[in-house]
């Protein structure tokens, strides 16, 4: 879909915007830092005091809630104290990983590729994945009842540009309609909405569904919208990623041991989610009332957590995709992503772990 000059004109200026922000990480912009304990006698990693780890208080990041809920990553630290940040937004994360005020965190694809392209290729690594799915076209049953029912209407998505913007718009090329990328007007009415007030736009009428994560998603089901299509189910494997970790370079140079552990936290908390699904739903929750004051009541918690699939691998190509989208759309210039990732690390642990290693789809550093 051909973007409009003006469009392309603003690129320069939005690439260093958020504008492939993932709104499923969040809405704001402040960090709330929280301190645990080390293991009392344990030696430290590398000889480091800390590992500053940042995630937000979302399913999508259940790795890093039930990791730290279990404290299943101070375990592998040992005597290197892990000292977790919690962020409402990709952009305040990137700018922590830029400041150096964490090391090493959980977040979405595209703010990832954002901070990837702003860094010039200099700042951060995906070093894993960590959660794959968990976003759906949920609809208004009385106004929609069919997907070719979705022309004409009012769809929500959480920010122009961001993830499940792009992937909205790519669907509605693939059925031959015709979308304005950045009014959002034209066979769709594309209508950006923060994941906060989705619920009340959904009940005033102003939106007839939305294309939103979870558990934004599962609290307009509650509302009574339906689930009309699950994003999962236009990907090969129906995977896809949404959320990473990413790490600083020079972390990574300086401190490999440190990051090894963390992802060795990483991978045995996957683990032990897959093992333990209602232990893990009810620790990733109790962790959420923690970090955000509220859990999850159980008619959204459950649908959400059913729809989340935890995940080492960072399925690389899908990244490529979204990118790919994002250009055809008009919102991103050709990004060269070559780099982005070093799974060296990761497979290193999968391989002491029994695993299988992981691929980089052509996008590793050298």
């Amino acid at each position: 879909m051909p973007a409009a000059p003006a469009l392309r004109r603003t690129l320069a200026v939005l690439a260093a915007l958020p504008l492939l922000a993932l709104a499923a990480c969040g809405y704001g912009s402040q960090a709330k830092e929280n301190t645990e304990q080390a293991i009392a006698g344990a030696a430290k990693v590398d000889g480091l005091d800390s590992v500053k780890i940042g995630y937000f208080g979302n399913l999508t990041h259940a790795t890093a809630l039930v990791g730290r809920h279990e404290r299943l990553f101070q375990k592998e630290l040992g005597g290197t104290l892990a000292r977790y940040s919690t962020f409402n937004a990709g952009p305040s994360e990137i700018e922590a990983l830029n400041s150096g005020s964490i090391d090493i965190g959980w977040i979405g694809p595209s703010p990832a590729i954002n901070g990837y392209i702003k860094s010039g290729g200099k700042n951060l690594r995906i070093i894993s994945g960590s959660a794959s799915g968990g976003v759906k076209l949920v609809v208004n049953p009385e106004k929609i009842k069919s997907l070719k029912d979705v022309k004409g209407k009012k769809i929500a998505t959480p920010q122009l540009g961001n993830t499940q913007d792009v992937a909205f718009l790519n669907w509605i090329s693939e059925q031959g309609w015709k979308v304005d990328a950045e009014s959002g007007k034209g066979d769709v009415s594309v209508v950006r909405t923060d994941n906060k007030i989705a619920p009340d736009a959904y009940k005033s009428g102003s939106i007839d569904g939305a294309w939103v994560p979870e558990p934004t998603a599962s609290k307009l089901v509650a509302e009574g919208a339906k689930v009309l299509l699950d994003e999962s189910d236009l990907w090969p494997d129906k995977k896809f990623v949404i959320t990473n970790v990413v790490v600083r370079q020079d972390f990574l140079k300086e401190h490999p041991d440190v990051v090894e552990a963390v992802l060795r936290g990483s991978v045995k908390t996957n683990a032990w989610i897959d093992a333990n699904p209602d232990k893990a739903k009810a620790a990733a929750n109790a962790q959420l009332k923690t970090d955000t004051g509220k859990p999850l009541p159980a008619d959204v918690l459950d649908p959400a957590w059913q729809s989340i699939q935890v995940t080492d691998d960072p399925l690389a190509a899908t990244l490529k995709t979204q990118a790919e989208h994002a250009v055809e759309a008009g919102l991103l210039q050709q990004p060269d992503l070559t780099g982005i990732y070093d799974l060296t690390e990761l497979n290193k642990v999968l391989k002491a772990e029994g695993k299988e290693a992981v691929d980089d789809a052509g996008l590793g550093a050298e």
